[in-house]
């Protein structure tokens, strides 16, 4: 394997190691690793359609579709009616609301877990180069 086959595979591998454990964390508080990052874009930036989540979370739109009519069912998420009748505003719930520091500390506490023994210098390093792989692919499509 090359230096770069193993870079992508450990990334691969870590990130759905990661995904997997998140969502034993949070499957008892009701919700899954797919369903936080979209509540966690709804507290960080408040409401947004689906399209807007789609954009911004690199899902394509059945996918975000199936996630949002669980987190509307589960009564985490509403939908309102946007700027015309076909467009849609999903925004968090009073409940979403009232939850959300449980959550948050959840996720905080498996990430603190998961990144032990690792700097913040080389936290800021791993995100430049995240960041920079990300607009390397970008440019590429």
């Amino acid at each position: 394997m090359t230096k770069h086959q193993e870079l992508f595979h450990q990334l691969f591998q870590t990130s759905r190691i990661f995904a997997k454990n998140l969502n034993e964390k949070l499957s008892d508080l009701g919700i899954y690793s797919s369903q936080w990052t979209i509540i966690y874009c709804l507290k960080r930036s408040g409401p947004a359609t689906q399209a807007e989540l789609c954009q911004y979370l690199n899902v394509e739109a059945p996918t975000m579709t199936r996630t949002i009519t669980r987190l509307v069912n589960a009564g985490w998420v509403s939908k309102t009616t946007g700027r015309n009748n076909r467009e849609k505003r999903i925004e968090l719930t009073e409940a979403a609301h009232s939850t959300y520091p449980l959550w948050e500390k959840t996720v905080s506490e498996f990430e603190e877990t998961a990144l032990n023994g690792i700097t913040d210098a080389d936290i800021k390093t791993l995100n430049t180069h995240f960041q920079q792989i990300l607009g390397n692919m970008n440019i590429q499509e």
